[in-house]
């Protein structure tokens, strides 16, 4: 079964420095039918403005993914790391038992667009982690790749929880496939494009939820980027 959860049914504010959109429950935007799916809790598309940013705030018992799709986005936090996050980097940070941390757009001109997810940890109270990997634009187009796990396979970022987190850039008419286990489900975010999903459009900002599906079929309709989730 195949069900989109369309961009413009969204909560959306700007607030000036911050544009943002939520796929799912988040601070001032409440909807009981999109509270997360399965273990996935946060999809925000955020949209910063030159020199602005998120000021120090803290978290706790949460993997937090953070992945640049234009610009650059500084990082610093309490466990002493600091970073420029830039596309085709995808952080990764273990909240556990409490963590601090700022993101400040690293330019002074252009904006910083990325996707911020939240995924819920298969335990809490664990030690705080951060991870860092790089993956290019050849290794993720045409192709599914895996980019977040929670076995750090494929030297993927490592998740305390049982997701596979794949990248893919396609181009007008490419097509990849996801063989499913039909007793697990997934979720593919559209990050830009256009694409049919087994045959079903979605576009730029839609989250398509799978639900029984043996595979399933991303089809690009125009250049297109998405992220797929293999949720227990």
């Amino acid at each position: 079964m195949i069900t989109t959860r369309q961009s413009k049914e969204r909560g959306h504010f700007n607030h000036g420095w911050l544009n943002t959109y939520h796929t799912f429950s988040f601070d001032q935007y409440y909807d009981r039918r999109y509270m997360g799916f399965r273990s996935l809790r946060v999809i925000n598309e955020d949209f910063v403005a030159p020199g602005r940013g998120f000021p120090t705030h803290g978290h706790r018992d949460m993997e937090i993914i953070t992945y640049i799709l234009e610009g650059a986005l500084k990082h610093e936090d309490s466990m002493g790391n600091g970073s420029v996050i830039r596309p085709g980097d995808v952080q990764r940070m273990t909240a556990g038992t409490g963590v601090r941390h700022s993101e400040q757009n690293a330019s002074d001109k252009e904006r910083v667009h990325l996707l911020q997810i939240w995924i819920l940890p298969n335990a809490d109270d664990l030690k705080p982690g951060y991870e860092q990997q790089a993956f290019s634009e050849e290794q993720r187009r045409g192709q599914l790749r895996l980019i977040a796990s929670n076995d750090g396979r494929d030297d993927s970022v490592q998740l305390n929880q049982d997701v596979s987190l794949f990248a893919s850039i396609l181009d007008a008419g490419q097509e990849v496939e996801r063989v499913m286990d039909p007793a697990r489900y997934a979720w593919i975010q559209v990050a830009r494009g256009s694409i049919t999903a087994n045959n079903e459009r979605a576009d730029q900002g839609d989250g398509v939820i799978v639900v029984a599906e043996s595979s399933i079929r991303i089809r690009a309709q125009e250049a297109a980027e998405v992220l797929v989730f293999d949720l227990a």
